[in-house]
C-alpha cells in the first residue's frame, strides 16, 4: 500500500548537472561528467602522456634494433661464409616479428580511453550496403549550395578585412577536414573545437571584443561548415552510434507501459492546453533529428523543454520547479521514442560550439535531456516504485500495470489517467459492440434470406396447384370476315364513291 501511495519521484540536484571539476560550467555524461572546457584539459593531458610514452617505446625500439644489428652482425663474422646468410635472415626476421608486435599493443591511444564509441571496428562493408537515394543526395545538395550562398551574402555584411579572414579560415578548414577522411571521428571533433576557438579569438580582434558581435558570426560560421560536413560526421561509420540508437529505440518500447503516476509526473492531459503543450513537446524532440546544425537541433531541445514548462504552470497553477521538469521530460521522451536519439547527442557533443553546452537555457536543457535518457536506461523497479516482480512482468510482457489485481491502485479513468490510454479503452468497448451487433444483423440477414426461399417456394406451389385445377384451353383463331371462306352475300354492297357536280 505504501509502496505505490507514497511516491518519492525523480530527484536531480542542480549541482549534479554541473561540471564536476567545479568551475560552475554544465557537466556532460559524454564528457565524464566534466565541462568542454575541462574536458579539453584533461584531453590535452592525458595525449601529452600518450606522446611521451611513445616517444619511450620508440626510443627502447630503436635501442632494440642496434642492439640485434650490432649481435647479428658481431655473429655473422664468427660463422663460416656458407652460412652466412640463414641464420642472419632468422635473427632479423625474429626482431622484425617482435617489433610489429610491439608496436600492435602501443594502438591503445587516448582516445580509447576517453571515448567509448572509438572501441567499435570500423564497418568495412558498409559501403555496400548503404547507398542513399538519388533524392536524398539531390535534396542534400541544394540545401548545402542553399547555406553557402546564405554564408556568402552573409560575409558582405561585415567589414572587409574581418569577411576576408571569415572565409579564408572556413575555406582551409574545410579544405583540411576534407583530407582528414581517415581519422576518427573524435579527432575530427578535435579538430572542430580548435578551429572554433581560433576563429573565436581572430574574431574578438576584429570586433574590439565585441562578445554579440562575435557569436553571431560564429552561429553562421558553424550553420556553413556543420552543413557540409554532416553527412561525414554525424554517426560515423567507424563509431557504436548507431548501435546505440537501436538500443535506447528498444529499451524505450519495453517500457512503454510507465504511466504517468509511476514518474510522478504533475501533468494533466486532460486540460486542452496542457494536451497541446505535451504534443508539441513531443513534435519539437522527434524533429530534432531532421536538423543538420548542432545549434538548430539545440533549439529543439530548448523549445520542447519550454512547453513542458507550460504544461507544468497550467496544471499546477504556479512557476514549475526543476524537480518537476526532469521526470516531464523523461515522460516526454517515453512517448516521442525520438528516432537516432543517441547519434543526435553525440553529435552536439562533438560538433557544438563549446560555450553553448556550457552556459545558457541551451546548455541545461541540454544537460537534462542526458540526464532523462541515462536515467531511462538504469531504469529499475526502484525508480518507479515498483516491487522486482511487477517490473519483470511488465518489462516481460506478462502483465500490465491496467490489468493489475488492485483496480484502485491504478484507475481507468479520471483526470489521473492518461488520456490516450483512456481513449484505447473507449475504443475497445466501442469496437466490442460494434462486433456484436455485426453478428446479430448476420444473423437476421442468415433469417431473412431463409424466409425469401420458403416464400419462393409457396408461391410455385400454389401456381403448381391453380395450373392443375384451370388448365389451359388454346381455342382456334376466328377468320377474318374478307376471307375466301366466309358467306359474304348477307353482306352490304360495298361503298361506292360519288361525285357531285359543282
Amino acid at each position: 500500500m505504501s509502496q505505490r501511495t507514497e511516491r518519492r519521484g525523480i530527484h536531480v540536484d542542480q549541482s549534479e548537472l554541473l561540471c564536476k571539476k567545479g568551475c560552475g560550467y554544465y557537466g556532460n555524461a559524454a564528457w565524464q561528467g566534466l565541462c568542454s572546457k575541462c574536458w579539453r584539459e584533461e584531453y590535452q593531458k592525458a595525449r601529452q602522456r600518450q606522446i611521451q610514452e611513445d616517444w619511450a617505446l620508440a626510443e627502447k625500439l630503436q635501442r632494440e634494433e642496434e642492439a640485434a644489428y650490432v649481435s647479428t652482425h658481431s655473429s655473422s663474422q664468427t660463422q663460416p661464409p656458407h652460412s652466412h646468410s640463414q641464420p642472419s635472415l632468422a635473427t632479423f626476421s625474429k626482431f622484425e616479428e617482435k617489433k610489429t608486435n610491439e608496436k600492435t599493443r602501443k594502438v591503445t591511444t587516448v582516445k580509447k580511453f576517453f571515448s567509448p564509441s572509438s572501441r567499435t571496428a570500423p564497418k568495412k562493408e558498409s559501403h555496400e550496403g548503404k547507398t542513399p537515394s538519388p533524392s536524398i543526395t539531390r535534396q542534400s545538395s541544394i540545401e548545402t549550395d542553399r547555406v553557402s550562398r546564405d554564408f556568402v551574402d552573409f560575409l558582405k555584411t561585415l567589414p572587409k578585412q574581418a569577411g576576408r579572414d571569415v572565409h579564408k579560415q572556413s575555406r582551409i578548414f574545410m579544405e583540411s577536414m576534407g583530407n582528414k577522411k581517415d581519422l576518427g571521428v573524435e579527432e575530427l571533433s578535435e579538430c572542430a573545437q580548435d578551429f572554433y576557438q581560433n576563429m573565436s579569438d581572430r574574431l574578438m580582434n576584429h570586433f574590439k571584443g565585441s562578445s554579440e558581435k562575435v557569436d553571431r558570426v560564429m552561429d553562421q560560421v558553424e550553420k556553413y561548415i556543420m552543413t557540409r560536413l554532416y553527412k561525414s560526421v554525424f554517426c560515423p561509420e567507424t563509431t557504436d552510434d548507431e548501435k546505440k540508437d537501436l538500443a535506447t529505440q528498444h529499451r524505450i518500447r519495453a517500457l512503454h507501459w510507465v504511466t504517468i503516476q509511476m514518474l510522478c509526473v504533475p501533468v494533466d492531459e486532460e486540460i486542452p492546453e496542457v494536451s497541446d503543450s505535451v504534443v508539441k513537446a513531443i513534435t519539437d524532440i522527434i524533429e530534432m533529428d531532421s536538423k543538420r546544425v548542432p545549434r538548430d537541433k539545440l533549439a529543439c531541445i530548448t523549445s520542447c523543454s519550454k512547453h513542458i514548462f507550460n504544461a507544468i504552470r497550467v496544471t499546477k497553477n504556479e512557476p514549475a520547479s526543476a524537480d518537476d521538469f526532469l521526470p516531464t521530460l523523461i515522460y516526454i521522451v517515453l512517448k516521442a521514442n525520438p528516432p537516432r536519439l543517441q547519434s543526435n547527442i553525440q553529435y552536439i557533443t562533438r560538433f557544438c560550439i563549446p560555450s553553448r553546452l556550457m552556459t545558457g537555457e541551451d546548455g541545461y536543457y541540454f544537460t537534462n535531456l542526458c540526464c532523462a535518457v541515462a536515467f531511462i536506461e538504469k531504469l529499475d523497479a526502484q525508480s518507479l516504485n515498483l516491487s522486482p516482480e511487477d517490473f519483470e512482468r511488465y518489462m516481460s510482457g506478462q502483465a500490465s500495470p491496467r490489468t493489475s489485481d488492485d483496480p484502485a491502485a491504478w484507475p481507468q479513468t479520471g483526470s489521473n489517467i492518461n488520456p490516450v490510454v483512456s481513449q484505447i479503452h473507449q475504443n475497445q468497448s466501442i469496437l466490442s459492440n460494434l462486433e456484436k451487433r455485426q453478428q446479430q444483423v448476420i444473423e437476421e440477414a442468415n433469417t431473412l434470406q431463409t424466409e425469401i426461399a420458403e416464400w419462393q417456394n409457396s408461391v410455385a406451389r400454389e401456381v403448381q396447384e391453380i395450373l392443375e385445377r384451370y388448365p389451359l384451353e388454346i381455342k382456334s383463331r376466328a377468320s377474318a370476315i374478307d376471307a375466301d371462306n366466309v358467306e359474304d352475300d348477307r353482306l352490304p354492297p360495298p361503298l361506292q364513291p360519288q361525285v357531285f357536280a359543282g
